[in-house]
């Protein structure tokens, strides 16, 4: 049998249409803070909802893991074992682009900082444009998840915020600023050094408040092990951060740190995402 070759795959590739993530669907939202318009991924398990509402995982950086995430949710729920990963809303923030990463999300997942401020600055490259974290939380907050909960019965002590480098970074941003707005927050290799002095400020602010009127949140910070001895200091900014927040695990912050090993800034996303439904699941 002959061999087909590449451009013989592609013809037969381009006739026979994309291949779609099963019962998904994707539509646009503008934020009327920043006026940026982004594309939401949005699938829904075949099974009807439960009493309560389904369970809501929300990731960043969309047109990277969405897939994956609803894959892995949809497998997961399908095992015996503890913790019960139940069928679950899976919904991806991304960006109206074919690109993997969109150079966006410097913007929206980093608070205002000077540049001098920043403990590296990128190899001959310029300069992202920063700062965007007040006007992209509203946008989740005001106008994404409304716009879930209109399309389907919600079950808002269910909801898990999860996000990978900058998103790491955004997703403690929003633990800190806004505790009640998610019940798990999944901050995977998370970018602190872009942001150290106002996330310790947020930080501060975060962890007077709980003291004084204790909350229900859960955290898993992680990292891939062979992130460890980055000049960025990752890991050590990780680990750190995890242990400030095991600090306050009698005001009701229930915090975890996980090292993968094997695993590089990339290659951890899988694993992560498996592991945080997992520890999304759990009750205690």
């Amino acid at each position: 049998m002959d061999t087909m070759d590449v451009m013989d795959v592609m013809e037969v590739l381009s006739v026979s249409g994309a291949v779609h993530v099963p019962r998904s669907d994707s539509f646009a939202l503008v934020s009327p803070e920043s006026g940026r318009e982004y594309r939401i991924l949005l699938a829904c398990p075949e099974e009807p909802p439960p009493e309560g509402g389904y369970p809501v995982y929300y990731f960043l950086d969309g047109n990277a893991v969405f897939a994956t995430a609803v894959e892995a949710a949809r497998l997961l729920s399908r095992r015996r074992g503890e913790p019960v990963v139940a069928p679950a809303i899976v919904v991806g923030i991304g960006y109206p682009t074919e690109q993997v990463f969109d150079p966006s999300r410097f913007y929206d997942f980093t608070m205002p900082v000077r540049p001098e401020e920043l403990s590296f600055l990128p190899d001959g490259r310029p300069m992202p444009m920063l700062g965007g974290a007040d006007a992209f939380a509203m946008f989740i907050k005001e106008v994404l998840k409304p716009a879930v909960e209109r399309r389907f019965p919600i079950d808002r002590s269910r909801q898990t915020l999860f996000g990978h480098s900058l998103g790491g970074l955004f997703a403690l941003r929003m633990l800190f600023a806004f505790p009640d707005a998610f019940r798990t927050y999944i901050a995977g290799s998370p970018s602190i050094h872009w942001n150290r002095r106002p996330l310790r400020e947020l930080e501060k602010a975060f962890a007077a408040s709980v003291r004084g009127e204790p909350t229900d949140v859960r955290v898993l910070i992680a990292a891939g092990e062979l992130e460890d001895g980055h000049h960025s200091g990752m890991n050590g900014n990780a680990r750190e951060q995890a242990g400030r927040l095991a600090a306050l695990a009698s005001y009701g912050v229930r915090s975890e740190y996980r090292e993968f090993a094997g695993e590089d800034h990339l290659s951890v996303l899988p694993v992560l995402i498996s592991h945080g439904l997992r520890f999304a699941s759990m009750t205690s």
